[in-house]
Parts: C-alpha cells; structure tokens; sequence
C-alpha cells in the first residue's frame, strides 16, 4: 500500500511522465501486485475520459476539423483493412472467431473501449474478453514506449507522428501518452483523429450484431467524445476560458499520468497467461501489419 502511494506521487512528480507512469504501474503489477486492483479497475476509464475531455481545452476547433478532415482518409481505409486482415490472421491461426474478432477490432479502432463496446453485441464470454483485452493492452504498452524512438528516428514531423500514433496505436490513453511525450502539436492531432476514429465503434459494433446475428442487443456509446468537442467549442468561440484553458489542460495531463499508472498496476501474470500464443500472434501481427503500412503512408503523403 505505502509502495502503491509512493510510486503514484512519482508520477505526480515534476519527473513525472506518460511512459514512467505506465511503466512504474507495470513494474508494481508484475512485482509486489496491484493492492487495490478493483478500485483501479473501477476509477480508470472515468479518469481517462475526463482527462481526455480535459485535453479538449487545448485545441482549436479550425485546427481539429484540418486534422479529422486529412485522418478520415486513412481511419477508413485502416480500419477496413484491419478488420478483414484480423479476419484471414484468425482463421489461418484456428483461434475462435468472437476472439479473433474482438482482437481485430481493438486494434482497428481504439483497443480496449472497442473490445468493450463489440464484446457484448456478439455475445462474447469473459474468457474471449480477457484474452483480446490482455493481447491489446501489452502490445499497447510496447507502443507507449516504443514509438517516440522511432518517430525521433526517423525525423517525423510533429503532424505525421500524431497522425500515425492515432492509427497505428490502439489504446486512447497509450496514444495520448505517447504524442504528449512527442510534442504538443503531435497530441493535438493524436487526440483529434484518435477521437473521430473512436467514433467507428458504432458501425463496426452494429456490423458485428448483423454478422454474429445478435439482433437486439444495444451498443455502448462513447459520450465522452462529445464532451471532447464541447470543451473544444468552448475554448475557440468563447474567449473569457482562453486565459483558464492551460489550468484544465496541464489537469488533464496529470490525469492522464494517473491513468496508465493504474493501467500499468492492472496487468497480472494471470492475465498474461490467459492471452495465450495463438491470440498474441495475431494482435502482433495485425498491429504491425497496420503499423509499418501507415508509417510507410504518412512519410510519404503527409508534411
């Protein structure tokens, strides 16, 4: 309990950062364990979407629309992709197919609230869920880490990094954490285009019911993205919140922080285990697949 505390105000610290946050998190899970795993689980996803409506503050409407309009081009054309990839992946490797399709979907979309969203529509069990949240959640982690190095390798503008981090990286909140340690003209796009990409959830979700022929059932929407538009609105058009606009944003990335901390305290050797070989191939190679096509993509379309 002390560790679990001391470890928190590290992040909160001014030494602080996305990656220490997530990787103290994992260091705690994966050591001593998680002393407070249900309260965690419970407070993460409402810290994630305040922060991330928060961060909404931080942009402007003009410059958010320029991204979504130059992101929908590529969200399509991946999410497709991914999705029919995940599909072909999935029956070469024999893995069942809800599994296999819940693991397509949270990397074509945005991970864990995609798995989230689409699980209940085909009616999958906890098994099916744990293994596709477990298969995202770690490749999510190596990406936190891993592609600010390549970004910073390969000379990518800030745009082209936020651009790519939102389509090749499943999590919001891995995404964020990411193109905030990148810059903040990357987190800004990041955000945006993650954010319009969430918003494929409904289609796919009420696709998957059709497919899986579970009429009926009702799809879980992602409300806070509304609230992420609201605070955007307000800051562009209403100009007495501008001088108080840095206090929300500078709020939301500490919330942020807080939030792959707990993220990181919430894998388990257990949950390891239960993703299994199959599984975690074909999460491995959907992402890397969409990985090294957007990147290839971007450098070569994108300023």
């Amino acid at each position: 309990m002390l560790l679990f505390g001391f470890l928190l105000l590290v992040c909160l610290s001014p030494w602080g950062s996305p990656p220490l946050a997530l990787a103290l998190g994992l260091a705690l899970a994966l050591t001593m364990g998680n002393p407070f795993p249900a309260q965690s689980k419970q407070y993460t996803g409402k810290l994630l979407q305040w922060s991330v409506i928060g961060l909404g503050f931080g942009m402007n409407a003009h410059t958010a629309l320029q991204a979504g309009r130059e992101g929908i081009v590529f969200a399509v054309a991946s999410i497709a992709g991914t999705l029919v990839l995940g599909y072909l992946v999935g029956r070469w490797l024999g893995i069942s197919r809800r599994t296999s399709h819940l693991i397509a979907s949270g990397t074509a979309i945005c991970g864990g609230s995609a798995i989230a969203a689409v699980g209940p529509v085909m009616k999958a069990s906890e098994e099916e869920m744990s293994v596709a949240l477990g298969t995202v959640f770690v490749l999510n982690a190596v990406a936190l880490f891993l592609f600010p190095i390549i970004g910073e390798a390969l000379s990518m503008s800030q745009n082209q990094f936020g651009l790519w981090a939102a389509i090749a990286i499943h999590d919001t909140s891995s995404v964020v954490g990411a193109a905030s340690h990148y810059g903040d003209e990357a987190l800004q796009i990041a955000t945006t285009v993650k954010l319009a990409r969430a918003l494929w959830i409904i289609p796919v979700a009420l696709g998957t019911a059709v497919l899986f022929k579970t009429p009926g059932t009702k799809v879980k929407l992602p409300y806070f993205i509304l609230g992420f538009i609201g605070a955007m609105l307000l800051v562009t058009y209403v100009p007495a919140l501008q001088s108080f606009a840095p206090f929300l944003v500078r709020l939301a990335k500490v919330g942020l922080t807080v939030t792959l901390f707990l993220i990181g305290a919430g894998l388990s050797t257990k949950v390891l285990k239960a993703v299994g070989a199959k599984p975690f191939i074909q999460g491995l190679t959907l992402w890397i697949a969409i990985s090294a096509v957007s990147l290839w993509v971007i450098l070569h379309t994108v300023l």
